[in-house]
């Protein structure tokens, strides 16, 4: 996705070491939107998730997400979670991903944080879900990170503000 005039590069994080997370943290409230890419390489068979501003303990986050892989389509529905997962069923070890994360009215402190996600893994399945954070608080940190193992070395995370028109 070519980056047009509305978005504008805020942080990227090209890994030069293995880690298990990655926290996009002190970010402006000077945007109408958030946009972040992501294009984690998994080590291992792992699941990661994300979670804002450091809140991934008090059950507030909730998700409706559908999934499919060419021959086998799933639903579901997580509410009241500590956190919410971002990848498809058990992405296979070693695989690229990418994903799209679109967080909406992330600085308005008067409405719930609303995040609109598109997974696409060629060798599992692509993944389309919708995650709401009940807090008003503007978003000033997302962190992406997994359950075990760690992202791989090249994997790439950028994170667009999008001006309003």
């Amino acid at each position: 996705m070519a980056a047009g005039s509305t978005y504008t590069p805020i942080a990227t994080n090209t890994l030069g070491t293995a880690t298990s997370s990655v926290t996009f943290s002190s970010i402006s409230g000077s945007y109408t939107d958030l946009v972040l890419i992501g294009n984690p390489i998994v080590s291992a068979s792992l699941d990661y998730k994300w979670y804002v501003n450091g809140d991934n303990s008090s059950g507030l986050y909730s998700q409706t997400r559908l999934n499919g892989n060419g021959s086998t389509a799933i639903s579901g529905r997580t509410p009241n979670a500590n956190f919410l997962y971002l990848d498809a069923v058990s992405p296979a070890s070693g695989s690229m991903q990418n994903f799209i994360m679109n967080f909406q009215n992330y600085a308005n402190t008067s409405v719930y944080k609303t995040a609109l996600i598109r997974y696409n893994d060629a060798g599992a399945d692509v993944a389309a879900r919708v995650g709401l954070w009940r807090n008003t608080n503007a978003i000033t940190s997302i962190t992406i990170s997994t359950d075990s193992s760690t992202f791989a070395v090249g994997s790439t995370f950028t994170l667009y503000g999008i001006l309003s028109a």
